[in-house]
């Protein structure tokens, strides 16, 4: 059926830049809007940012100037540069995938994805 598996995640400073890994298997990679979710102890799940196909991106306010989106097709991979980290990054980061774009993504709250991975942690200290 395919799956999502992240990496990357650590603990690191405020201030400092770590890079997030999503590499797919089992299904067509390059079809799929990808995405990245983040849940912090005691909050609700939250939209960071999402790829398309088409390579269109949409980033959710509180990430916008410091997040990245890239995606590798040849190496079924999606990355998430993350710059100038702040505490309140801290959380366990989530990729997903689903057929639709990459606004679409941003708007359902992270239900209807077709895949989740088990997640990454990304502690960041002050």
């Amino acid at each position: 059926q395919g799956q999502l598996v992240e990496s990357g995640g650590g603990l690191v400073q405020a201030g400092d830049s770590l890079r997030l890994s999503c590499l797919a298997s089992g299904r067509t990679f390059s079809s799929y809007a990808m995405g990245w979710f983040r849940q912090a102890p005691g909050k609700e799940r939250e939209f960071v940012v999402s790829i398309d196909r088409r390579g269109d991106t949409f980033y959710a306010d509180s990430v916008k100037g410091r997040f990245t989106i890239a995606r590798d097709n040849a190496k079924n991979t999606v990355y998430l540069q993350m710059n100038n980290l702040k505490p309140e990054d801290t959380a366990v980061y989530y990729c997903a995938a689903d057929l639709t774009t990459a606004q679409m993504m941003s708007e359902m709250g992270g239900y209807g994805m077709d895949y989740w991975g088990k997640g990454t942690l990304v502690t960041v200290s002050s």
